[in-house]
């Protein structure tokens, strides 16, 4: 596989238009890190990772409202293997007009991007999410 957090995003994607309660998704350090600051965000209900024959899994709890609409409306991969989008802490942008989540990898980890421009840090736009 040559890009996981793609993966990732697509099986979160892939999860809510078939309107699936939680999705599975072969686990790793940098993965379960967004899925939290997804999960911190609000976007996910809930994150466990489990260990099913010398293997990490993550099994990620999609968030639905009252209504049975989904908290993710898209979800898009900022930065590829083929072309990196790094940003400085002044250029760190504004998804749907601060609606939006732009998760950035920093020195200090991922955060979103409200929190890197409060810490004064830039780096690696991952993913937007909105």
């Amino acid at each position: 596989m040559t890009d996981p957090i793609a993966d990732l995003l697509t099986r979160i994607r892939n999860g809510i238009l078939s309107r699936k309660a939680t999705v599975d998704v072969p686990g790793s350090k940098l993965k379960k890190r967004l899925a939290e600051v997804l999960r911190d965000e609000g976007f996910l209900s809930a994150v466990t990772e489990s260990v099913v024959e010398d293997r990490s899994v993550l099994s990620i709890t999609l968030r639905w409202d009252a209504q049975h609409q989904p908290a993710i409306s898209g979800v898009k991969r900022s930065s590829k293997p083929g072309q990196r989008w790094y940003v400085a802490k002044d250029a760190i942008p504004k998804i749907r007009g601060g609606l939006g989540t732009a998760v950035i990898s920093t020195s200090k980890g991922l955060m979103t991007d409200r929190e890197a421009r409060k810490a004064g840090l830039g780096g690696e736009v991952m993913c937007e999410i909105w």
